[in-house]
């Protein structure tokens, strides 16, 4: 980053037209290359996150860099009663060697999530960002999905919930498939609750064999601007131990 720009706790800096702002600025100033990169600076308070994701903005930066806030301008859902269980997740939910809880295990998850091999040296998951979702966590609107085996978390996701909407940030596997056992349970549970979508943020091949699909930023504003803040439906919600075959017969691929 430019070491002249010195934007600061109260301010964020427009990278766009290089100008200071107060408040997150409009996501129409993203950047296209790098893609959605929109501003940089502010906080990781409690309402500062909450009022980014109501706008499509989240931040992603490295340890050595300002808050740095993004906007793509194409972004990944899914919409949870959507979900494809492939058959071999299917085979692995009915075996039931794997326990799944919400909410039992935030600080294991998100620490495990900034952890993996892969990103170990390289992560977003600073101890910055630990503490603001954990806050989140605190307050009723980050939450975890943890899978475990022999009393240990192999597995996870964690994410922010407002309204209908599911923000996810990260997930995990010390064990095969482990990541997409919670990301499947997430989804079964999200729909009966009748969530509108899952944001994934970035599209992959991964998430699309998962039914994620792309869509343009301004669907996805679309999607923001017609959902009820006011209700979170996540709140108090926990893991029903055994999601059973009613659920999974409605949605699986057998």
């Amino acid at each position: 980053m430019n070491s002249n720009i010195k934007p600061s706790d109260t301010t964020f800096f427009v990278i766009k037209d290089g100008s200071f702002s107060s408040k997150l600025p409009s996501t129409s100033l993203a950047l296209k290359d790098p893609d959605g990169l929109l501003a940089l600076g502010g906080d990781l308070k409690p309402q500062t996150l909450l009022s980014g994701y109501k706008e499509g903005i989240f931040p992603w930066y490295s340890e050595a860099d300002p808050i740095t806030w993004w906007a793509p301008h194409h972004r990944s859902i899914i919409e949870p009663s959507q979900v494809h269980i492939s058959r071999s997740m299917y085979r692995l939910i009915r075996k039931n060697t794997i326990k799944i809880s919400c909410n039992k295990a935030f600080s294991e998850v998100i620490y495990q999530c900034g952890n993996t091999a892969d990103r170990k040296d390289n992560t977003w998951i600073t101890q910055d960002m630990i503490d603001a979702y954990s806050k989140l966590h605190q307050l009723g609107f980050a939450h975890s999905i943890e899978c475990w085996q022999n009393n240990k978390v192999i597995g996870g996701l964690y994410g922010v919930s407002i309204g209908n909407i599911f923000f996810a940030e990260s997930m995990f596997s010390n064990i095969a498939n482990a990541s997409k056992l919670a990301f499947i349970f997430l989804c079964l549970r999200l729909a009966a609750m009748q969530f509108a979508i899952i944001d994934c943020q970035i599209h992959s091949s991964h998430l699309a064999t998962m039914g994620a699909k792309q869509i343009a930023r301004s669907r996805f504003e679309n999607l923001l601007k017609t959902t009820n803040w006011e209700i979170n439906k996540m709140k108090t919600w926990e893991m029903d131990p055994c999601l059973s075959r009613s659920l999974l017969a409605k949605y699986a691929e057998i």
